[in-house]
């Protein structure tokens, strides 16, 4: 399931680049929606949204990184949700690793093509759109307690209120009123010393 999570988001994502650096390089952007949506081709040197333009060769080296831990972390993978999750985070990194590698200006230092515009958000491609989708789904997957593995958390969804409660009302050893004075007796112990001597019956 990882591995065809990861072809599918990488091969969207090369697919559309390919098509956009075929049709919209050096050309006006293309307004769709009412300007909701505007298509325009741009390289980008720094990583997801354009940030940190100018460190393209660390950007590349943890990109790198990120599928090397991704794999390792794969041979553990008994979770659906979490093949998901990583299928969607590799084939995004990958997507954009390879524009890093193989266009200009030079190998390590290559350009991301991006291609979609939303009102007020940086220009980005399908491969962010993969990290994304795939980082928040991680944080929920790890709110939930649920682990790569396939095992759970204890106590994630557990109550506290209801385990103090049953506590609460939990007898104690020695079956139900033991120890427990009858109504109008002196809570005096007998050993105790100072406890009055009881009164003798008059023939």
């Amino acid at each position: 399931m990882l591995v065809a999570v990861a072809v599918a988001a990488l091969a969207a994502d090369i697919v559309s680049k390919i098509i956009v650096v075929a049709t919209l390089e050096d050309r006006e952007p293309i307004r769709l929606l009412g300007g909701l949506l505007t298509l325009r081709e741009t390289r980008n040197s720094g990583a997801a949204f354009s940030i940190g333009t100018g460190y393209t060769v660390v950007f590349t080296l943890i990109a790198c990184g990120v599928v090397v831990a991704i794999l390792r972390t794969a041979r553990n993978l008994r979770s659906a949700p979490w093949a998901v999750c990583l299928g969607l985070l590799l084939g995004g990194a990958i997507g954009n690793l390879i524009d890093r590698l193989l266009r200009a200006p030079a190998p390590l230092k290559g350009h991301v093509v991006d291609w979609i515009q939303l009102p007020h958000w940086p220009v980005f491609n399908l491969a962010d759109s993969a990290i994304v989708c795939g980082g928040v789904l991680a944080v929920w997957l790890a709110a939930r307690g649920l682990q790569v593995d396939g095992t759970r958390i204890a106590g994630k969804d557990d109550d506290p209120g209801e385990t103090g409660s049953a506590e609460a009302r939990k007898p104690e050893a020695g079956g139900s009123g033991a120890g427990t004075p009858e109504p109008g007796a002196c809570p005096v112990a007998e050993d105790d010393p100072k406890a009055p001597a009881p009164e003798e019956k008059k023939s």
